[in-house]
């Protein structure tokens, strides 16, 4: 039911009227929201404040003084730690660094400037292309413009991208090299990838011979509501003869604390070792003190599992306020389509057509930030620009009531104004 595009000129006037009346009340409260990123709040950077503990001894099992340099690709244990919670061999992973983005920032610098192994480097290519399943993640988006890339959007579905249209741009276009893919609870929308749709992405044939799949498992443990898996990427292109494919990340930015965690990248064998070779000239060690703190806080896989419980019964109880705000406020109306999401870090709405920067910015102008309207397309460009991206977890319940009260006068008023544009009367 579209209640709202029913309503004649004069009720739509009278209803602009009401909620700007109301929009200006909440302006005079001086607000200062932010709802712009995915932050951890304050009570789950506290769980982990363990990881601030003395070590008790700085070696590690085979001995190495994790305070000097050396063990570049990352301390066994820790390997074994990611090896057993997330199912990937450990001799096919580099673990170093904090942040998954810059082990992904590096490996598309090593692409463009050197080629994959056995390929020319991308930059002597021609135009080279990246799909990029929108609603997505901005910073994909711009690791691979920063390049020079060109980003070609694809839909994504209730399943993952639309794989038909994904497997239509890569059988006879040899310049698409490659696609993002968040598959388990995708930013924004919470989406799992169906069995099918990692199977079709593993083993489908490219024009490219150098078709990589970005693989960001940033999600992978954040289970909100309910545990959901996924299929074995990485198994499934092995056995497909595509073990250099993809190319897989995960942090634990999100599981303690960002900016002082562990990242890691995943590959086939070849990818495994071009890394190696080029990390090799760029340190002679990651931070290996922070690699064993994490193996020590968290002891064991299960000890993760126990630790994203308990941040995930903080986390529950603010999504489902997000959620009831907007089955309250707009259920029936016809302003606002959502999807419950299935975990993650964010909850995606849609608006009318031509309004999200209009929302966007009532918001902003009453004190309340969220991500940028386009955000979650490449540049920027939503072509419908109704999508806004809601990131729920650093705010407190009753700043995030708020944020979710002002968000609903100004869609309200962002509607009417687009409705009467076109109102009968």
């Amino acid at each position: 039911m579209d209640e709202w595009k029913e309503f004649p000129r004069g009720k739509l006037a009278a209803l602009l009227d009401e909620n700007r009346r109301a929009y200006d009340e909440a302006k005079r409260r001086g607000l200062k929201l932010d709802l712009s990123r995915g932050k951890p709040s304050p009570d789950v950077l506290d769980l982990s404040n363990g990881l601030l503990e003395r070590l008790d001894s700085y070696y590690a099992e085979d001995g190495t003084d994790v305070r000097n340099y050396g063990v570049a690709a990352g301390l066994p244990e820790c390997k074994r730690l990611f090896s057993d919670l997330l199912g990937i061999p450990a001799d096919s992973m580099i673990v170093g660094g904090n942040s998954s983005l810059s082990h992904m920032y590096q490996v598309f610098s090593v692409l463009y400037l050197f080629g994959p192994p056995g390929h020319a480097p991308w930059c002597k290519r021609g135009k080279v292309k990246i799909l990029c399943p929108c609603p997505g993640y901005d910073r994909h988006f711009s690791v691979a413009e920063d390049f020079g890339a060109e980003l070609v959007a694809v839909p994504m579905t209730e399943d993952g991208p639309d794989m038909a249209a994904v497997e239509k741009l890569v059988i006879d276009d040899e310049s698409v090299k490659g696609i993002w893919c968040v598959p388990l609870y995708s930013n924004p929308q919470g989406v799992v990838y169906s069995d099918e749709t990692v199977m079709r992405l593993a083993t489908m044939k490219t024009a490219a011979t150098d078709f990589r799949v970005f693989w960001d498992n940033a999600y992978g443990v954040h289970h909100v509501f309910e545990e959901h898996k996924i299929a074995d990427i990485m198994k499934l292109a092995s056995e497909a003869g595509n073990a250099e494919r993809v190319c897989y990340f995960f942090s634990t930015s999100k599981l303690n604390f960002p900016g002082g965690g562990v990242g890691l990248f995943a590959s086939g064998p070849e990818n495994i070792a071009q890394m190696s070779a080029h990390i090799s000239k760029q340190t002679i060690g990651y931070d290996k003190i922070i690699q064993l703190r994490t193996v020590r806080f968290f002891g064991n896989a299960e000890g993760i599992k126990a630790h994203m419980r308990k941040i995930g019964d903080i986390l529950r109880p603010k999504f489902e306020l997000v959620l009831a705000a907007l089955e309250r406020d707009f259920a029936g109306t016809g302003l606002v389509k959502w999807v419950k999401p299935k975990g993650g870090y964010f909850v995606s709405i849609d608006t009318l057509d031509g309004c999200a920067k209009r929302v966007v910015a009532l918001a902003k102008d009453a004190g309340a930030v969220l991500t940028g309207a386009g955000a979650t397309y490449p540049y920027k460009r939503d072509p419908r620009d109704s999508n806004i991206r809601i990131a729920p977890t650093y705010p407190s319940l009753e700043e995030l009531r708020e944020t979710m009260a002002l968000l609903s006068l100004c869609v309200r008023i962002a509607s009417a104004e687009k409705l009467l544009e076109t109102a009968r009367g």
